[in-house]
């Protein structure tokens, strides 16, 4: 069925269009008064075409040409224009909304099962093959040597899994953790040299009590050695002092590690839901950081002799990044970030750079008003690609392996809320291409490639490791 739209524009809209009012209202609600009746409560159709389906009447269906339907409307179609009832970022949230509704009804007509058998992809025949279950919100995922794998367990649990069996105890003397909304034991990284210096790196939400006795949180590093089933030998990495921390509102925590092979240590660490606070180089949260990987600040750090700034940032104005990974062809840090409703990112973490929240965003607020109809501004950073609406996009990272000999050299990237894991081919400083090559088995948290060659996928509700292997 062709379709034309029925209310809004997006982004894009020049400095010469007219003044538009700021409704800054529920997006929901704009599109129950103003579409619903043309378009149908659920985007279903009605006296207007369905705008489930993916045949457009005009333009190709971007966010552009939806944009340009619905600013200008179509007379010969019947489609009023409406760029006299809504501000620039009512229409930015209405897009999404359309987006967000086309990816739910995708969605519910999937079962949430493991597929069996062969599944085919356009490079490489796979099939699934259980490693873990009945763990609880497992989060990240590192590989020792020999064929032992460490697995976090949000609640606070550092498992192993060994011989392809789950132990059934968990390392004992772990740091204490806040378990609380999206805080918990989170990272878990392996040392290059961990051959002979044994280091394993954990990121976690760091429980304490500020002056005033009020409980507060906020992402912590710390290293140390595993010993006959125990954790020994710990050093703190990273910690931010107590007056940063953040009490209550268990969000955006971050974190991923990462190790350049120089002796570097890059990891994220979320804004903790408070967005201006991203733009403030004198705060740690909502930026990328750089250490020494014993935790010493590098002398050559962007902001290190700057007056008041938090002396590890390496980058700032990023929202909550839950991916870091470098390419190992090119050295180029790549990082995944959480968008709010719309807007995810992926983004090449240059030194010093401004990633732009929350002044600019591919997204909007999750009650469903705008955040700003800005989606770009001098000295801040574009993503390279970013999704809307949200996949959720958490861990990444490059394919090493020679068991799928095409992706090599690929990034796979886990996601959440479309519980997909995707596979980007990268050029350089571009996404060439992308493939979902698995989807709807739950809530992707992780994704590592293997020593052995196989990918390793961390899946929540239920909370399982499986691994990709080839078909054959």
């Amino acid at each position: 069925m062709k379709r034309t739209l029925c209310a809004l524009a997006v982004l894009g809209l020049t400095a010469t269009l007219p003044a538009q009012p700021a409704l800054n209202k529920d997006v929901a609600k704009i599109y129950a008064e103003i579409c619903a009746n043309c378009h149908g409560a659920q985007l279903e159709g009605g006296s207007a075409p369905s705008m489930l389906d993916d045949q457009w009447s005009s333009g190709n269906g971007d966010d552009a040409s939806i944009a340009r339907i619905i600013y200008d409307g179509s007379l010969e179609k019947g489609m009023p224009a409406f760029h006299s009832l809504m501000s620039e970022g009512d229409v930015r949230a209405m897009v999404i909304f359309i987006r967000e509704q086309r990816a739910n009804h995708q969605r519910s007509r999937q079962a949430k099962t493991v597929p069996t058998g062969t599944i085919t992809t356009t490079e490489h025949p796979y099939r699934i093959e259980t490693v873990a279950t009945g763990l609880s919100t497992p989060w990240s995922i590192a590989f020792l040597p020999g064929d032992r794998v460490l697995v976090t367990e949000k609640t606070g649990r550092l498992r192993v899994i060994e011989g392809g069996r789950l132990l059934p105890q968990a390392i004992k003397g772990t740091p204490a953790v806040r378990d609380d909304g999206q805080g918990g034991l989170l990272e878990v990284a392996v040392h290059p040299d961990y051959a002979t210096n044994g280091w394993i790196y954990l990121a976690y939400s760091d429980p304490a009590k500020n002056a005033a006795g009020k409980e507060v949180s906020l992402t912590m590093l710390v290293r140390g050695r595993i010993k006959a089933g125990a954790w020994v030998d710990e050093e703190k990495i990273w910690q931010a002092p107590i007056e940063f921390y953040h009490p209550g509102g268990g969000v955006h925590y971050g974190c991923r590690i990462a190790f350049d092979g120089q002796g570097y240590l890059y990891f994220s660490h979320g804004e903790r839901g408070r967005g201006p606070e991203a733009q403030e180089i004198r705060r740690p949260n909502g930026k990328i950081h750089r250490i020494h990987d014993d935790g010493r600040i590098p002398a050559d750090n962007p902001f290190v002799n700057t007056p008041g700034a938090f002396p590890t940032i390496w980058t700032y104005g990023n929202r909550n990044p839950q991916g870091l990974d470098f390419d190992p062809r090119t050295g180029i840090l790549w990082e995944t970030e959480h968008g709010p409703r719309g807007g995810d990112e992926l983004n090449i973490v240059r030194r010093g750079a401004n990633y732009g929240w929350n002044t600019i965003t591919f997204g909007m607020n999750y009650d469903g008003s705008p955040i700003t109809a800005e989606t770009a501004r001098e000295g801040m950073e574009q993503p390279v690609t970013y999704w809307v609406p949200s996949i959720a996009v958490c861990g990444i990272d490059f394919y090493e392996g020679t068991l799928f000999p095409k992706w090599t050299g690929n990034l796979f990237v886990s996601s959440l809320a479309q519980q997909e894991l995707r596979r980007l081919v990268i050029d350089g400083d571009k996404v060439v291409s992308q493939e979902v090559i698995l989807k709807g088995i739950g809530r992707l948290r992780d994704v590592q490639c293997a020593p052995d060659g196989s990918i390793y996928v961390a899946v929540n509700d239920p909370g399982a490791i499986i691994r990709l292997v080839p078909a054959n």
